[in-house]
């Protein structure tokens, strides 16, 4: 397959290279920890031999006069020394929107998200993982599922925009209102908060069941709840009452769709606790029944043509870029973070085939500092056990302090590990709080930090 020369941004990415400065850019990170220290040097050679059936992550930023494009790279990438989830210089990464690392056993994948979302990045990844360890350790991998073939030709769908099937259909955008946020004291833009918190996935999934629900049902639910004990803590009057967390869905599977670039939309799940706390169950309850109706072909198709027809508008085409950039940046922040108090990105559960899976011990999905919001949070399954990565801007914890209680409370054991990157000298490093890994037991969470 030859991949064309340049290719237009899909229709979720064109939000991205608006919001884009050297200070903020909405990046995130998936990585995976193996058995033994990683080779920078054999990864990047894995790196160079799997670009091949990649084409799509070849491609570049470009700048037009009225719109941001895809260029394609002819230069190779080159894998290095892990750095932090710093806002990484495109030029200075040779052109590319990724950049893969190694850190002791970690293999690091920090993206740009106008060029994939999670899934196309947890698939790169794998597939990174899987060559690595067969050039180091001599493993045949079995590939499928989240492992590709670097050797097979690439399908021509996995660089397609997904969004392009939903052109000239009728849509519209739900008339929401606006969320509550969590109050908090705005870190410098250098200094990330960043708290992982582990449980076992057989005590989540069977604690799931008891209620009836999903388990990213149920960690929404729990969201809600440690944000409703966080707005009671807090010591003005909060008028706001409407508790909401963003919730990306993968469009792939529901429109059968296999491109690897952005192809996720997303829903809202909240109460209005404004006349007063809702027990968990009643919180469930609603977040149930409000993705049951929002999680559907058609309420999907709905929101997503809307946004479409909004880019194929032609008096929206005919602006010039230096014009539509404030007008995108204002229309996000009047329509984006606004209407969500926290985001929730589950990637679930990544199966790896056994001869990848016996040398990876964690897998982790860590998004990078929100611009509306107070924080986020990112997920996924690996071997047995559900990592959470949350990461604000605020200087507080206590929405983490209170969905630890709100764990607890329900039984479920939790592993702590809190964590800050702060910036210094234009180079980010890693300042761990001393602390020991805290166990949450039966009876709720206890003091840390």
């Amino acid at each position: 397959m030859i991949a064309p020369q340049w290719l237009r941004l899909d229709n979720a990415a064109i939000i991205y290279p608006s919001s884009r400065t050297r200070r903020y850019a909405t990046q995130f990170r998936v990585s995976v920890t193996l058995d033994n220290e990683v080779s920078v040097d054999i990864l990047d050679t894995a790196l160079k031999n799997i670009m091949p059936r990649f084409p799509g992550f070849s491609y570049t930023l470009g700048n037009a006069f009225f719109w941001w494009y895809l260029h394609r790279l002819e230069n190779a990438p080159q894998a290095g020394e892990a750095d932090n989830m710093n806002v990484f210089s495109l030029k200075r990464n040779g052109g590319y929107m990724f950049r893969a690392s190694a850190n002791g056993n970690q293999i690091a994948l920090d993206v740009f998200h106008a060029l994939t979302d999670g899934t196309g990045a947890m698939t790169f990844l794998m597939t990174l993982t899987a060559e690595y360890l067969r050039l180091k350790d001599g493993i045949t991998p079995e590939y499928g599922g989240w492992v590709l073939d670097p050797a097979q030709e690439p399908d021509p769908e996995e660089i397609q925009d997904g969004f392009d099937a939903f052109s000239g259909l009728k849509g519209s955008l739900d008339n929401e209102a606006a969320a509550w946020h969590i109050p908090g004291t705005v870190e410098r833009y250098d200094i990330l908060h960043n708290a992982r918190i582990s449980m076992t996935t057989e005590e989540i999934s069977q604690k799931a069941r008891e209620y009836g629900c999903t388990v990213t049902e149920l960690l929404s639910s729990l969201f809600i709840a440690a944000m409703q004990q966080t707005r009671s803590q807090c010591r003005r009057r909060q008028r706001n009452g409407n508790i909401k967390v963003e919730v990306p869905v993968n469009l792939r599977p529901i429109f059968g769709c296999r491109t690897l670039r952005n192809f996720s939309s997303y829903v809202h799940l909240g109460v209005d606790v404004s006349k007063g706390d809702l027990p968990l169950e009643e919180i469930i309850a609603a977040v149930r029944a409000q993705k049951k109706e929002y999680v559907q072909k058609a309420p999907l198709t709905t929101r997503v043509a809307a946004n479409v027809a909004l880019e194929d508008n032609l008096a929206v085409r005919c602006l010039p870029r230096f014009i539509k950039r404030p007008c995108i940046n204002i229309v996000n922040k009047l329509k984006g973070d606004r209407y969500a108090s926290q985001t929730l990105s589950n990637l679930g559960d990544v199966r790896l085939p056994a001869s990848v899976a016996a040398h990876v011990r964690d897998v982790d999905f860590i998004l990078g500092r929100a611009m509306g919001k107070s924080g986020a949070c990112a997920c996924a399954s690996f071997g047995g056990h559900l990592n959470l990565n949350f990461t604000r801007r605020i200087k507080e914890n206590d929405f983490e302090r209170n969905f630890l209680t709100q764990l607890g409370q329900i039984g479920i054991n939790a592993r702590v590990l809190f964590d800050t990157v702060a910036e210094k000298n234009n180079r980010y490093e890693a300042i761990r709080i001393p602390m020991r890994p805290v166990r949450i037991g039966r009876l709720g969470a206890p003091l840390f930090i």
